[in-house]
């Protein structure tokens, strides 16, 4: 009996082997089953989110701030004598930046006037000779009434003589002098005619100079007036200041530096005047319309700080279409690369008034493209200015009195009284100095804070 025990014991040692194995199977089985859930539930969460969400935004952290970078350069050439602003300074509309040397236009405007009071005196001399020309012409007249009469006088004279031949009483000689006489009278009238015509001639040419116009608005006088004109601006562009409210960036002006009209001398970038251009792929323009709202945040300030912008615009052409060098794509050896194209966002001034941004910041960009019935193109031309300056519309101002001033002092009118003092006008003779030359920082109210002595002490002493 023990050996059958033993021996019927014996097959049930394989039966446990095989149940190790299947444990392990199902619990590989059941491991992967639920890997295959939490996959299939992600991408069912994502496939939503997507569906719900994502499709409603495009991204991009390929997103720069930019602005306007006004340069600041002279009208005229000259020397630096004075500058008065530098980098990182915060400056105001008209107030004055850097001085030139205002000798050389000086001497200009001096000239100018002296050309004008010129202009004025010839003219006058234009409209006095009519008077003499027409006193000639009557002068001239006189002469051919007087030798018509020399003529009759002759006429009668040879007439006489003739009737007197027959007899003897007058002599062949005397006869041919009152011939010669009659001659002589005839050639008398044709010269007073002729001089009469000359005479006519010049007062006509001199009326011709004269004729519907004033001394004032002669072209000549007006001719010299421009150039006065011209030179009253050059006094006042020796002095440069600010078009707009800003900060000073890249100063590259020294003193006693000569520069031409047209060099630049420092650049100013109004903070206040900021946007951003996102530049998206290809495939995220199909839904990114004019007006779409732009949820933005910089890496200056995390996403603590967010800004509330605006689809502005959509360029017109990628980077590469403009660039200075573009891509030759129609060659053998073409590579194709997704392209980005420009979309600006326009800020909210009231946020960059409170998280002041700076020109080139990166930036995250995320458009809510929901809203489909903006344009993704404008086709309207701008009804408003976009920027404009009034800062250089005064400098013309007094010019006009001065001009005047110049015509009624060589008009001969009141010669004995001096002529009045116009405040502005560099270097003229009774005229006080412009502003800009005496005193650089009383052209503009703006700069009487000192802030042109504390950079020039800054600058002297390093």
């Amino acid at each position: 009996m023990d050996n059958n025990n033993t021996v019927a014991a014996a097959p049930s040692a394989p039966s446990s082997a095989t149940q190790a194995p299947e444990a392990g199977n199902g619990k590989r089985k059941r491991g992967l089953i639920a890997i295959a859930a939490v996959v299939v539930i992600a991408g069912g969460a994502w496939g939503a989110y997507e569906w719900l969400v994502g499709s409603h935004f495009e991204s991009t952290d390929n997103a720069y701030v930019q602005g306007n970078v006004i340069q600041i350069t002279p009208q005229m050439p000259g020397t630096v004598m004075t500058i008065m602003a530098d980098d990182t300074d915060f400056v105001k509309a008209g107030q004055p930046l850097v001085q030139l040397d205002p000798a050389d236009a000086k001497v200009a405007f001096e000239q100018a006037e002296a050309a004008l009071a010129q202009a004025v005196r010839q003219v006058r001399t234009l409209y006095a000779n009519n008077g003499s020309l027409a006193a000639q012409v009557t002068l001239k007249q006189s002469d051919i009434a007087k030798a018509q009469s020399d003529i009759a006088r002759a006429q009668e004279d040879l007439n006489r003589r003739k009737a007197l031949t027959g007899n003897g009483a007058v002599s062949k000689e005397e006869l041919n002098h009152a011939e010669t006489t009659l001659a002589n009278a005839k050639s008398a009238l044709a010269a007073a005619q002729a001089g009469v015509a000359a005479a006519r001639e010049n007062l006509a040419s001199n009326q011709s100079l004269t004729d519907g116009t004033s001394v004032e608005q002669n072209p000549s006088v007006l001719a010299a007036a421009a150039r006065v004109r011209e030179a009253w601006l050059g006094t006042r562009r020796a002095v440069l200041p600010a078009p707009v409210d800003g900060y000073v960036a890249r100063r590259t002006v020294q003193l006693g530096q000569r520069v031409a009209a047209g060099t630049t001398m420092m650049s100013i970038v109004p903070l206040n005047q900021l946007w951003v251009d996102a530049n998206f792929k290809e495939v995220q323009l199909r839904n990114i319309r004019i007006d779409q709202p732009v949820k933005l945040t910089a890496d200056l300030y995390g996403k603590k700080v967010t800004y509330d912008g605006k689809v502005a615009g959509l360029g017109v052409g990628t980077g590469a279409a403009f660039a200075l060098l573009p891509a030759q794509n129609a060659t053998g050896n073409w590579i194709k690369v997704v392209q980005r194209v420009p979309v600006r966002i326009a800020l909210n001034p009231e946020q960059l008034k409170a998280n002041p941004l700076r020109v080139g910041l990166s930036m995250d960009a995320e458009v809510d493209i929901r809203q489909q019935d903006g344009k993704s193109l404008a086709d309207a031309p701008r009804t408003n200015a976009f920027a404009q300056t009034q800062v250089y519309s005064t400098f013309d101002q007094g010019a006009d009195a001065e001009v005047q001033r110049i015509i009624a002092a060589n008009m001969g009118r009141n010669a004995g009284a001096a002529p009045k003092s116009v405040s502005g006008a560099a270097g003229a003779p009774g005229m006080s100095a412009p502003k800009s030359q005496a005193d650089p920082a009383a052209l503009h109210p703006a700069a009487s804070n000192g802030a042109g002595a504390r950079q020039t002490l800054r600058y002297v002493h390093g």
